[in-house]
């Protein structure tokens, strides 16, 4: 029975298109859930790169690749959509692969990322202009968020600060801990010292949601604290209807499939469990270097 339960979900997966959903690690779960919401019907896989995250501190080169391979491996289990449900890896490996890596590829394949929705809307949110984004190192050094929200809503001035300690806190489990109390602090007290009218700050990491609640605590009760998981969902939720080339292919059949680069799957499900605020039952993915 196991055997025969087995073969029928790898044929399932071999005869499904489902959306692509990659991260680094855990927190692209955040935004899987929120796209899970608003498009319930769909068959998503979902591919978590632990065995080699954080990716915040490391260089365009290395991202670049570590993501490219990811991607392919995407492409390889039938998903003809991939959305880089990652900060860093959308500002450093995205514009990369939409237009150098997909030419080598089915032209009909599709790569998004995580930033543009987010820049597209998030002056919507500030009333004073002045907007503070937390993110990684690397999404911070890349300068993404200051040229694309400078794109959409050129009147707003963009305040950064990343806040490197924060992703391992949460991927080890202490973010929920009165230790992070202080990091959490820390960071806020600087990116709020760079300019009074900050009336808004974005999570750009998909993360930080995690540390949402600590973070409103040590911010001003006027400030906005706004995650990403929606606003990418609904940015999906338009670009289909914009694009039903691209909707008739993807398959219905509302099944999830998890996997993750390390061997530990068991760990990997314990914290994505965090994450998804759902069970989550992975396996191992072998992404080839």
């Amino acid at each position: 029975m196991f055997f025969r339960n087995a073969f029928s979900i790898f044929v399932l997966m071999l005869n499904n298109k489902p959306i692509g959903i990659f991260d680094s690690g855990y927190g692209g779960l955040t935004v899987f859930r929120s796209i899970f919401g608003q498009l319930p019907g769909y068959d998503y896989i979902y591919l978590g790169d632990t065995a080699r995250a954080p990716y915040g501190n490391r260089s365009f080169q290395t991202i670049h690749q570590y993501t490219w391979e990811c991607v392919q491996w995407l492409f390889k289990q039938g998903c003809p959509l991939v959305i880089l449900a990652c900060n860093t890896a959308s500002a450093k490996a995205l514009r990369t692969i939409q237009q150098h890596d997909l030419k080598n590829e089915d032209t009909s394949k599709r790569v998004l990322g995580v930033i543009r929705p987010t820049a597209e809307v998030i002056g919507n949110y500030t009333a004073s202009k002045e907007i503070g984004v937390l993110g990684t190192k690397g999404t911070v050094n890349s300068g993404s968020y200051l040229i694309e929200i400078g794109h959409f809503a050129p009147d707003v001035q963009v305040y950064q600060q990343a806040c490197p300690l924060w992703v391992p806190l949460i991927e080890n489990g202490e973010h929920d801990k009165p230790g992070a109390d202080y990091f959490v602090k820390e960071y806020l007290d600087q990116i709020l010292a760079q300019s009074a009218g900050i009336d808004t700050l974005l999570l750009a990491c998909t993360h930080y949601p995690l540390l949402a609640e600590k973070i409103k605590a040590y911010s001003p009760a006027d400030i906005k604290v706004v995650a990403q998981g929606d606003i990418v969902a609904a940015s999906l939720v338009d670009y289909l209807q914009r694009h039903p080339e691209m909707d008739e292919k993807l398959t219905r059949n509302g099944t999830q499939h998890f996997f993750t680069t390390t061997d530990d799957t068991a760990d990997f499900d314990h914290y994505a469990e965090i994450f998804f605020s759902a069970k989550v039952k992975s396996s191992y993915a072998e992404v080839k270097c």
